[in-house]
């Protein structure tokens, strides 16, 4: 039975690898100005380099690519760790709150800060990012404090007050987006709808040591997930000290998304479907859950990136907003099939 499994994470890891492949071979030689694979091949490996080639190469297609690859990576773990936590196949790292505040931190740094700062070079690049890491670990200290309850995390209440107090940052964000003037209200409508649009290898190499360290973390305790679909006091009684592995989980959850969400904006429900599909694939181990809905998070940013920019050119939809009319339909699905 264990060497079945196996085989069929290997075959799973596998397709999605190539599916990957395909998303990155379409994006990279597909858009306003396409590039054939020769081309491709030759900017690659410095082969009669050209200019044009390399701008839209390097510094347009590759780091957009690679930060909604690593964007999405994040996104499916932390989605599969939080639905194990919590016990709740609908639950999504966006109801915790970190989208949220996020998006109020990013708003207010271009309200207050947008046009009057002097800063150049990397820190100009980091400062709005910055911002949104700030924000999101900020509004989850908020929610974590009041999601305790006898000195223990509820996970129940967890996502309760985090849609509560999701909800009440993102009406402050609309209010103070519509007293921005137009030029910055319609940069700041970009980043809320989720967009790789200003990806560059900055925000690459910024969300490098979360996606080095936090996600292994996660897979070599990924057997505490599975306890936890048992009841707490069954977990208790094998010896794992709950509270901590909670915070653990949650902690390295928070952090993936945070990340994520400076670099990207809000892109919800990716953390909702990765996970879902990674069950139907590869059964119910965390061990194999997790780095499966860590590929079909990849798979899903990336294929949503280069639809919305191709399908609607000379257009361009928000990745955000085609995983939105992808993800919706989905989670009406998962809704009435939870009721059968």
């Amino acid at each position: 039975m264990h060497r079945s499994s196996s085989a069929r994470l290997f075959t799973v890891l596998i397709a999605g690898t190539a599916i990957i492949a395909v998303a990155f071979y379409l994006s990279l030689t597909n858009g306003s100005f396409d590039i054939s694979v020769a081309d491709v091949f030759k900017t690659l490996l410095r082969i009669d380099p050209q200019k044009e080639y390399d701008l839209v190469v390097f510094d347009f297609r590759l780091p957009r690519i690679v930060l909604g690859a690593l964007v999405g990576f994040s996104l499916g773990i932390a989605g599969a760790v939080i639905q194990g936590v919590t016990r709740n196949g609908l639950a999504d790292p966006g109801i915790l709150g970190i989208n949220a505040g996020a998006g109020l931190a990013v708003v207010l740094f271009m309200f207050l800060f947008q046009g009057n700062m002097t800063l150049t070079g990397w820190l100009a690049v980091m400062m709005m990012p910055m911002f949104g890491l700030v924000g999101g670990l900020l509004a989850t200290a908020f929610i974590y404090s009041f999601a305790r309850q006898r000195g223990s995390l509820d996970p129940q209440r967890l996502i309760l007050v985090g849609i509560a107090v999701a909800s009440g940052f993102g009406a402050f964000t609309m209010f103070i987006s519509l007293k921005m003037n137009p030029s910055d209200y319609e940069m700041a409508a970009a980043w809320l709808a989720g967009s790789l649009h200003s990806a560059n290898w900055k925000f690459v190499i910024t969300m490098l040591p979360w996606i080095l360290i936090l996600p292994i973390i996660i897979w070599l305790r990924a057997h505490v997930l599975d306890l936890f679909q048992l009841s707490e006091e069954s977990v208790k009684g094998v010896g794992v000290s709950v509270e901590r592995e909670k915070n653990v989980f949650l902690l390295c959850s928070i952090g993936l998304v945070s990340a994520s969400v400076a670099v990207s904006g809000s892109i919800g429900f990716v953390g909702l479907i990765a996970p879902h599909m990674a069950r139907q694939l590869v059964g119910i181990r965390h061990k194999h859950i997790i780095p499966v809905s860590g590929i079909a998070g990849m798979a899903i940013v990336m294929i949503a990136d280069f639809i919305g920019k191709t399908i609607f050119a000379p257009a361009e939809l928000a990745v955000g907003i085609v995983v939105s009319i992808i993800g919706v339909p989905y989670f009406v699905y998962l809704l009435i099939r939870s009721r059968k």
